[in-house]
């Protein structure tokens, strides 16, 4: 099948699709779920080829981890999927309006977008996590995985499609393309007829390709540089349990601490106490402000300043001091991604400055960062996180995959 045919076949999906309603979209979704249980041996053995293919090519380890699946791993893709079932539907959902003078009756109605395309890299769980958020909103999906994920995305699509056929919707609203030749994504990118949303994920190069050759509107999102800012006033024990947990839970996800921000007034005594936590949890500090006696304690990098800018996914981290909350906001403002940030603090006057003055998806208040996750906020599972303002920010759920019409009503009514 040629890319044009496939997006053909996916437009003319999501016209069939918007016709049908929650109960045979939940039908589908639960369908998933059952498939994805029975046949986690069978997923698991095509993932393991995946994985020996990656380690052969020498992908690192914190993009292995993301691409690894396990049976748990599965278990939690197939309970966000029900989790995703048990959510209003927004399609059909009446925004806002009400009558005009002239007594025409308006409204704003939540609708599908129509066809969806996501570029992703090593994340299987983004395969059923974007299908089963577009099929709850009735739109058509094309998934181009990277080909570290040829064979698990090749399995789960097919696992999807069944899924859809049992339940009677539409075969080809879900589909895959699993070839990694590059002519063919730039192919995809120029068919703006039928596809009505891209959704890229993954590094600041595949983004800036899709910025640079797509026609299709683009939505970007998944690069997290986030950062903690420790304030003079935080809980110190307290704020090292919420750093551990933003570095070291999950290294590989974009909502990961990358650099933490310390003020000078209570650095003598907290860097040492961090200096310990992060030796236990094997965590590697990039900075140039530990004294030469805890250099001994935890493994100790130079800091430099193009780290600043990009993703660990691993157990690194820039721990730099600071000289107050303008200089934190500042540092944020220059290195950040807007994704996820936060500050660790007793103050409720420099906690609500914190916000106001950080431009990010998601700013937290005496939280880890780790929050930023679609089910973590209720929404079931995501698309992707937004970084941009246009139309969404933030984890994308389901009112991120809708636009909205207008619905006019009148009684034979003429402009005047």
């Amino acid at each position: 099948m040629t890319m044009l045919e496939l997006a053909k076949h996916a437009k003319q999906a999501s016209v069939e699709l918007a016709q049908f309603g929650n109960v045979q979209k939940n039908q589908a979704l639960l369908a998933i779920t059952e498939s994805l249980e029975q046949r986690t041996a069978d997923i698991l053995a095509v993932n393991a080829k995946d994985i020996e293919f990656a380690q052969s090519q020498g992908i690192s380890a914190a993009i292995i981890d993301r691409l690894l699946l396990t049976p748990e791993r599965i278990q939690a893709i197939a309970n966000d999927v029900r989790n995703v079932a048990k959510l209003a539907d927004p399609v059909g959902q009446v925004i806002d309006g009400g009558v005009l003078d002239s007594g025409l009756k308006i409204e704003r109605q939540r609708v599908p977008l129509g066809v969806v395309l996501t570029i992703y890299e090593a994340r299987p769980n983004v395969t059923i996590d974007v299908a089963s958020l577009c099929l709850k909103t009735g739109n058509a999906v094309i998934l181009r995985g990277g080909k570290e994920t040829k064979f698990t995305n090749a399995i789960l699509v097919e696992v999807v499609q069944q899924a859809l056929e049992k339940a009677g919707l539409p075969k080809l609203a879900v589909q895959a393309v699993t070839d990694p030749d590059r002519a063919l994504l730039l192919e995809l990118l120029k068919l703006d007829r039928y596809i009505d949303m891209l959704i890229p994920r993954g590094g600041a190069g595949l983004h800036q390709f899709c910025k640079e050759n797509s026609t299709i509107p683009v939505i970007v999102g998944g690069i997290g540089v986030c950062h903690l800012y420790v304030e003079a006033t935080a809980d110190v024990e307290r704020s090292l349990d919420v750093i551990a947990n933003a570095k070291t839970q999950r290294p590989s996800t974009c909502n990961t601490l990358e650099t933490l921000l310390v003020d000078r007034p209570i650095a003598a005594e907290f860097l040492p106490k961090l200096a310990t936590r992060l030796a236990e949890l094997g965590v590697t500090v990039h900075s140039d402000d530990f004294p030469a006696e805890l250099q001994n304690l935890v493994k100790i990098q130079p800091l430099v300043e193009d780290e600043l800018r990009q993703e660990w996914l691993s157990l690194d981290l820039n721990v730099m001091v600071v000289d107050g909350i303008a200089h934190a906001i500042s540092h944020i403002r220059t290195y950040g991604s807007q994704h996820s940030e936060g500050i660790l603090t007793s103050n409720y006057t420099l906690a609500r400055q914190f916000v106001q003055q950080v431009d990010a998806a998601a700013v937290y208040i005496n939280a880890s960062t780790r929050f930023t996750d679609g089910a973590q906020f209720g929404l079931g599972a995501e698309v992707a996180v937004s970084t941009q303002k246009l139309h969404a920010r933030g984890p994308m759920g389901l009112e991120a995959l809708t636009t909205y019409k207008w619905v006019c009503e009148g009684d034979y009514l003429s402009r005047r």
